[in-house]
């Protein structure tokens, strides 16, 4: 049985996920609290997997609350669940520690489904924010890859990636054809690439083209 503990300031919401709940299969809520402060005092006394917890919170707020619980209970896999738009808070809310984001308009499947994916300690968000999530990711991944590179090699790609030949990239950057092959071996190895279609591709893709 999946325990859960619902935060929530307004008593109407609470009371809901526990008739919601009540007879369920595997899912169990074994208690509720008001405001950000109450959660600590209780996961103390009970053991929870799950926590469900507004953003909005008097005392406390939730994403605050979800950093300082992560800190003291790691187990504990907790799910935002809020009226604010999802496009502006899950992507911090999940960085800072959150196991899913369900907005309060979501499917009562949705938020079965996201309480299931947190207690396998998976993550729940939206097909539109996880499509979110990983351009987002991928950016970052291309930015530290682009700071890798010295100017001349970032030069080199740029040539490469635009179709240009070892010799007509050696006119043009007042160079040798070997100290270009040299530029060229740096960046397989810095892109972790074994061809010069993928050393291309990279290029493209960090949009040096």
């Amino acid at each position: 049985m999946i325990k859960v503990l619902v935060v929530d300031s307004h008593p109407i919401v609470r009371k809901g996920f526990e008739l919601l709940f009540k007879d369920h299969d595997d899912i169990q809520v074994i208690g509720s609290v008001g405001s950000g402060v109450e959660i600590f005092e209780f996961v103390r006394r009970h053991d929870v997997d799950v926590i469900i917890s507004e953003i909005e919170l008097p005392e406390l707020n939730g994403i605050t609350a979800l950093r300082a619980i992560k800190k003291e209970h790691q187990s504990i896999n907790i799910i935002m669940f809020s009226y604010h738009p999802e496009e502006i808070y899950a992507i911090s809310t999940i960085k800072a520690g959150a196991s899913g984001y369900v907005s309060k308009s979501a499917s009562i499947d949705v938020i079965e489904k996201a309480i299931r994916l947190a207690h396998k300690g998976e993550m729940y968000l939206s097909e539109k924010m996880a499509k979110h999530l990983k351009y987002d990711e991928t950016k970052k991944t291309r930015s530290r890859i682009y700071k890798r590179l010295s100017t001349r090699e970032v030069e080199v790609l740029k040539l490469l990636s635009s179709g240009k030949k070892n010799k007509e990239i050696a006119e043009e950057l007042e160079i040798n054809e070997k100290t270009v092959s040299t530029y060229k071996a740096r960046l397989f190895k810095k892109l972790n690439v074994t061809n010069l279609i993928d050393l291309v591709n990279q290029g493209k893709h960090m949009d040096l083209v």
